[in-house]
């Protein structure tokens, strides 16, 4: 008997999560419209205008002479939204391989910062006089990716060997990340004191005339940030997709993930794997950090021990609203990027501030992490529905 399309887990999980996002956006706009009708100088006006940009931020290209909002293609914010999805979707993929395995991988922040560290100190101490610019972007990608492959196999080591939990190793990790970036940074030489006092800035890699290579996305989306990361990121996706689905090691990670004790019955190494998911988990959130670093216009400030890395945490929405799936996680890293944007014209725009998309998010976060109880809903209604489809006949 064919399966049902609504009938199919693949299905259910991708209508979870659009309900997810649904209730999120709904929720949002609720909270827009209250703040409006008890703030007199927002009102009902200002409310609906709320909504419109929360709902459709991506598109407005700011108010016409007379004060009204207009919206159109706005190729700078398309492009921006791409940029700021290159990492999301990195250290998703970096969450999303960890649950495959069994693994909750907290430590992506971590991960990111030992990325960051790695690849902008090559970047801007490899001389470009001497070394191909293009040579240097590549060593210095590769390079924090191999340190976050590092970092993360520490907590995969004390799970496999120790059986530490991997959740209480990450926070460690995490935090050791932030203070040694500090410090290594303070006692480096890539501060910025070229633009006045800028010393608690790392310099931009454009200094050593490194740069990722905008491959014509300037020419599509021109005045946003976007360069060829965004590509990387895709193509490693896929990567991973291709590794999970169609290889004996992905096979083997999944195998662990569904019981860890049954996989080693079956002559799995699970030691090994979950020694070698944390480390490839580490490797892809590094590599995030590299690529938005290496972007050239973006500058880091190395005061990190007063707050870890937003877009290591953002990887564990991305991760869930996308169920794991490597493809999936492109699309829930650009909504995520999405409702980022919408928030900054939320901002710019109106009297209200961009607090309000985390509002959103954070609801879509909690509905994730209740995943598997909507599926349930789902399916015992549509067996509901049935049920009275065959009664009726």
């Amino acid at each position: 008997m064919k399966t049902s399309f609504w009938d199919k887990e693949g299905s259910k999980s991708v209508l979870a999560s659009l309900l997810a996002i649904l209730v999120g956006m709904l929720a949002g706009s609720i909270i827009i419209l209250i703040v409006g009708l008890t703030n007199p100088s927002l009102g009902a006006k200002g409310a609906w205008e709320g909504i419109r940009l929360v709902i459709g931020g991506l598109f407005s290209t700011g108010r016409n002479p007379a004060g009204s909002l207009t919206f159109g293609f706005n190729p700078s914010t398309f492009g921006n939204m791409l940029f700021r999805a290159t990492p999301l979707i990195m250290t998703g993929l970096s969450v999303a391989l960890g649950n495959k395995a069994g693994l909750f991988n907290i430590g992506a922040p971590g991960q990111y910062l030992a990325g960051t560290t790695a690849s902008l100190y090559i970047a801007l101490n490899v001389p470009t006089t001497s070394v191909p610019s293009g040579i240097v972007w590549l060593l210095a990608l590769l390079g924090g990716m191999a340190a976050g492959a590092l970092w993360g196999a520490i907590p995969g080591l004390l799970k496999a060997y120790l059986n530490i939990n991997e959740v209480l190793a990450c926070i460690m990790t995490n935090w050791i990340a932030a203070n040694l970036t500090t410090w290594l940074f303070d006692i480096g030489n890539i501060k910025n004191t070229v633009e006045g006092t800028k010393s608690s800035y790392v310099l931009k890699t454009t200094y050593n005339n490194v740069a990722t290579g905008k491959v014509g996305l300037d020419k599509i989306f021109p005045g946003s940030q976007i360069n060829g990361g965004i590509l990387v990121a895709i193509l490693l996706a896929v990567c991973v997709y291709i590794l999970l689905s169609k290889t004996t090691m992905g096979y083997e990670l999944k195998a662990c993930g569904a019981n860890r004790f049954a996989a080693r019955y079956a002559g799995i190494k699970d030691k090994r794997n979950i020694v070698l998911t944390m480390a490839m988990a580490g490797a892809l959130a590094a590599g995030g950090a590299a690529l938005y670093n290496l972007s050239g216009n973006t500058e880091f400030f190395w005061n990190t021990y007063q707050s870890l890395p937003s877009e290591g945490f953002s990887g564990i929405p991305v991760a869930l609203l996308a169920v794991n799936n490597p493809i999936g996680v492109i699309f829930t890293a650009i909504f995520m990027s999405m409702l980022s944007i919408c928030g900054q014209q939320l901002t710019n725009l109106t009297a209200y501030n961009e607090y309000i998309t985390d509002v959103i998010i954070a609801v879509i976060v909690y509905l994730s992490a209740f995943m598997l109880v909507i599926k349930l809903w789902i399916t015992k209604f549509r067996k509901s529905r049935l049920d009275r489809k065959g009664g009726a006949n």
